[in-house]
């Protein structure tokens, strides 16, 4: 009797134990995730959008400090071109103006960024 309980218990251990091995090993399978962005973000195209408030300004220099040229509403439609600290240099389609606005309310509104 003390044998066949010992052959049960052994079995059952087995077979508990065979998910974990197996998962182990599938994870180990697995091929590793694509590197980040190196620039931590995406200057590809659209969607974009402006989040956070209602509209930015679009100013001349990437700077708090230097002219409007005009703003940018939520509701516009615009192109990002490049990015230089926290400013994003956009083409506001709607209205013809270029610029730089804060990169604090403009972003893409894509859920990821293949770059």
């Amino acid at each position: 009797m003390r044998t066949s309980r010992i052959a049960v218990t052994a079995s059952v251990l087995g077979a508990l134990a065979l998910p974990f091995v197996t998962a182990s090993a599938a994870h180990a399978a697995l091929p590793a995730a694509p590197p980040a962005s190196t620039s931590g973000y995406c200057t590809g195209p659209g969607p974009w959008a402006v989040h956070g408030t209602s509209a930015v300004k679009i100013r001349s220099h990437p700077s708090s400090k230097s002219t409007a040229r005009g703003v940018l509403h939520k509701s516009h439609s615009f192109k990002a071109k490049k990015k230089s600290g926290g400013w994003v240099y956009v083409i506001n389609k709607t209205t013809g103006i270029k610029g730089w606005t804060s990169g604090k309310y403009v972003y893409r509104a894509a859920g990821m960024c293949l770059d």
